[in-house]
């Protein structure tokens, strides 16, 4: 038997529609905004933002909570 269309994915309590993207929420820590969940084809993937290291003695965070950047 053949599915009728594209899989969601179930994470945690939620379930999400295939090609649907989410920054998610892990108790107690709360919404992981640097982390980007997606649904393919019934699975969830997941990956942590990508930052260049910053090349300065003390780095800020001030534009982009993710990644530390030089003044």
């Amino acid at each position: 038997m053949q599915a009728d269309g594209p899989r969601a994915c179930r994470f945690g309590r939620r379930w999400y529609l295939n090609n649907e993207s989410w920054h998610p929420s892990v108790p107690p820590f709360g919404e992981m905004k640097c982390i980007l969940c997606w649904c393919m084809s019934g699975e969830t993937h997941c990956q942590r933002q990508e930052c260049p290291p910053a090349a300065c003695a003390s780095p800020t965070t001030r534009d982009n909570p993710c990644c530390t950047k030089c003044r």
